[in-house]
């Protein structure tokens, strides 16, 4: 699929090269781009020739010089160049499904595409691969990616993802593993579908795949109060969760014992829901599902320790932090220790309960701007709300439920500081000067 470019980078090497936006890339060295892995893949060298169509259909060869892995300077339409592969499951535990009618359009996206995987760090089921696009990812070695196991029983995957190819996709696995593509591999654990034995084959098979198997996520599915239609499934309960941390950390230590990693963690949600404390930060080894809520707690707290003499006896302005239920008893107990060494802080944590979702979905990252308002209005609030910046999508610019936080902002009189996932940052916005 050619590229219309659409802007050219001043100064880029094909800036100098004289391409212009409104052109259409062809291909690099005869090889056609469809799409951008093509684009990084073909263009890493200092010699290139491209083959550039203008808008009249004509075409021409331009040499393009240049340091190797230099970006070429080309900007399209789309960031992938190409329409982007969507879901074909019907997961029985998908978050997407569980959403209420109204919201934005972009919300309801699901996404199933390599290229995202390899680009971003999203989560494939492989389900949708063509045989030229596995080709393609041994070829250019598309390493690593990431993909959502959630169980190796083929017969149990045709029924939770809902899909008559989910099983035999699973073979999939071996390729990558013989081809040497690292592989970040999830599993959505739904009390009486794959956790017990169904959990600790999954967990088997996939250790027999290492090192191609470089880490297993294990967490819960998220439940919300949409579910009406929907495969009938119950919530993770506080035994359930139990079971789960077992049957992992003993396949853990084993793994240890034997490779010299844990290879397999819980996510924070099950310690959390199983009432257990969390293990400390080194447990989690090099940190590689952070993102998917693997180790984040013990990391934040971390961050907060070795960041804290750097403020003692410094004075901040008023101010709460609103977090979901999950990290409300952290952030509370990292607050009561901060009050130990700044005696005159003034300042309260408040747990936001997840009315629009639900009250089973506890992380903050699923906390709306209405929620916010509605348990904020009214409470003395200080000077600033510090809020979790994994609260809001579009670059930082919107809560779930569109509200902006200059929306809510305005509705409360007060700040809103967002404070990323890391100790360090709250800190730093508990202290930071008053805004000119």
């Amino acid at each position: 699929m050619a590229s219309k470019i659409v802007s050219v980078d001043k100064g880029s090497p094909c800036d100098r090269a004289g391409i212009v936006s409104g052109e259409t890339l062809i291909s690099i060295d005869g090889s056609i781009i469809r799409d951008v892995l093509d684009l990084k893949f073909y263009s890493y060298d200092s010699r290139l020739t491209l083959c550039i169509e203008n808008s009249e259909g004509k075409k021409r060869q331009v040499i393009i010089r240049k340091a190797e892995g230099e970006p070429l300077g080309l900007n399209f339409e789309h960031y992938l160049m190409d329409k982007m592969k969507r879901c074909s499951n019907r997961c029985v535990f998908c978050f997407i499904d569980q959403l209420p009618k109204g919201m934005r359009d972009t919300l309801y996206v699901k996404d199933d595409d390599a290229r995202l995987s390899f680009l971003i760090g999203n989560y494939i089921s492989m389900t949708n691969l063509s045989e030229a696009d596995v080709e393609r990812i041994i070829k250019m070695h598309i390493s690593p990616i990431n993909i959502s196991v959630q169980t190796t029983n083929p017969e149990l995957r045709v029924k939770m993802l809902q899909n008559p190819k989910a099983g035999e996709a699973l073979k999939l696995l071996d390729r990558f593993s013989e081809a040497r593509i690292t592989m970040n591999c999830q599993l959505v654990v739904c009390e009486g579908l794959n956790d017990g034995k169904e959990l600790e084959r999954s967990l088997n098979d996939l250790k027999a795949l290492y090192p191609a198997v470089n880490s297993i996520s294990v967490v819960p599915f998220g439940m919300t109060r949409h579910r009406e239609g929907l495969y009938p499934l119950k919530p993770t309960s506080k035994e359930g969760a139990g079971n789960i941390i077992d049957i992992v950390e003993k396949f853990a230590d084993s793994c240890l014992d034997e490779f010299g990693t844990r290879l397999a963690w819980c996510g924070d949600e099950l310690y959390l829901k199983a009432g257990r404390k969390l293990p400390n930060a080194d447990y989690y080894e090099d940190y590689t599902q952070f993102e998917n809520g693997i180790g984040m707690l013990p990391l934040f707290c971390e961050e907060f320790e070795l960041a804290l003499p750097d403020y003692h006896g410094k004075i901040a302005r008023p101010f709460t932090i609103a977090t979901g239920a999950a990290a409300y008893p952290t952030i509370s107990k990292l607050i009561d220790e901060l009050k130990t060494v700044c005696h005159n802080l003034s300042s309260q944590v408040i747990e936001i309960r997840n009315d629009f979702f639900g009250h089973g979905v506890s992380v903050a990252g699923l906390i709306t701007g209405q929620d916010l308002l509605a348990q904020l209005k009214g409470k003395e609030l200080g000077e600033r709300v510090l809020i979790s910046a994994n609260m809001l999508r579009d670059g930082g610019d919107v809560f779930l439920d569109d509200m902006t936080p200059q929306q809510l902002s305005e509705q409360l009189g007060v700040q809103i500081v967002p404070v990323e996932i890391d100790g360090a940052d709250l800190l730093a916005k508990i202290f930071e000067n008053p805004p000119m």
